[in-house]
């Protein structure tokens, strides 16, 4: 079975105060189904998400950050 190109999502974040705010952030998104990696870009509270569309919305991955605290919403870039 051939597995399809991961989808890239890039979410806006706000509430950033300090670096253990982006562990806190790869831990749960990354535990997420379908998730294949994430990277949190502290400085400009950008949080990008390679995850496999068809498991994983968008929507639940705004969910997953703001049940961790950070309210984020889905960026154009």
């Amino acid at each position: 079975m051939i597995t399809p190109p991961a989808t890239r999502t890039i979410l806006r974040a706000e509430g950033f105060s300090c670096p253990s705010c982006v562990e806190k952030i790869e831990k749960q998104v990354g535990r997420i189904d379908g998730v294949e990696s994430v990277k949190v870009h502290f400085a400009s509270a950008r949080i990008e998400v390679d995850h496999d569309a068809s498991k994983v919305s968008v929507d639940e991955l705004v969910k997953v950050v703001d049940k961790a605290g950070y309210k984020s919403t889905p960026s154009a870039f």
